[in-house]
């Protein structure tokens, strides 16, 4: 995993950390110090909080739009100072660090390649409680100032310990601050003509907010490419009593 150094290359944060709370500007820290002329983009930081599988969906749907060889730093790590790995995964352009706990392994069942190596690296000290950032955050910067890794930072070749595989997942996996509630389905494919059904209710679906009156819930496909559930002018999660996890169907 030798990479190569390139001026417009970038750091990108994916955590749930909370862009309000004291994490995010520790992790910036180590990357200003490490990789200070490499730019960081804040890609979310109130990804769903331990709900590795919702934050895996809603990543991987996340991840096309940004430069070859960004470099991706993924923290959604409920078993922090447990048993899982930390890994380093190539899958197709960009490299991801983060923990072997399923996060990363949406997106790299789903790329045309990808390659996971594990971290032997250690730090001293290491915060049981922070690897984001004494571990992830120093591995990131080196691979995105260096293009690479010293030789010795990591294992050899092998497959993620936990996968949970390329499929959709028919849940909600965000809901943002509008109360627009994300799903992890791909919106290709599915015929437009279909209703949505969410607890007791059965959603049409509408190409646009406007198409429908105020007040009145649909789905369409949003910018993410995803099946999201909205409301004209109102709030989903609100009107619906939407949540992360609740599962849908097609009628």
């Amino acid at each position: 995993m030798e990479g190569r150094y390139n001026s417009l290359m970038a750091i990108v944060l994916f955590t749930d950390f909370g862009a309000g709370d004291i994490y995010v500007g520790q992790v910036k820290a180590v990357l200003q110090r490490i990789a200070p002329g490499v730019a960081v983009i804040d890609l979310l930081h109130d990804a769903p909080t331990f709900n590795v599988r919702a934050s895996a969906h809603l990543l991987a749907a996340m991840v096309d739009r940004f430069a070859e060889d960004s470099v991706f730093l993924a923290v959604v790590d409920p078993g922090v100072g447990g048993a899982r790995d930390a890994v380093v995964v190539q899958a197709g352009d960009h490299r991801y660090v983060g923990p072997d706990n399923g996060l990363l392994s949406v997106l790299a069942a789903r790329a045309r390649t990808s390659d996971c190596r594990r971290i032997l690296w250690q730090p001293q000290p290491l915060s049981t409680s922070f690897h984001g950032r004494d571990l992830f955050a120093p591995v990131a910067a080196t691979l995105a100032a260096q293009g690479g890794l010293p030789d010795g930072w990591l294992g050899p070749s092998g497959g993620l310990k936990l996968e949970f595989g390329g499929d959709d997942l028919p849940e909600i996996v965000y809901v943002d601050h509008y109360g627009n509630a994300h799903t992890g389905m791909r919106a290709r494919g599915i015929a437009r003509g279909a209703w949505l059904v969410i607890g007791a209710r059965r959603l049409p679906y509408a190409p646009v907010f406007s198409a429908v009156a105020e007040g009145e819930a649909f789905w369409y496909e949003n910018s993410l490419g995803l099946v999201e559930i909205a409301v004209n002018c109102g709030s989903a999660a609100g009107l619906l009593g939407l949540k992360i996890g609740d599962g849908l169907a097609w009628v």
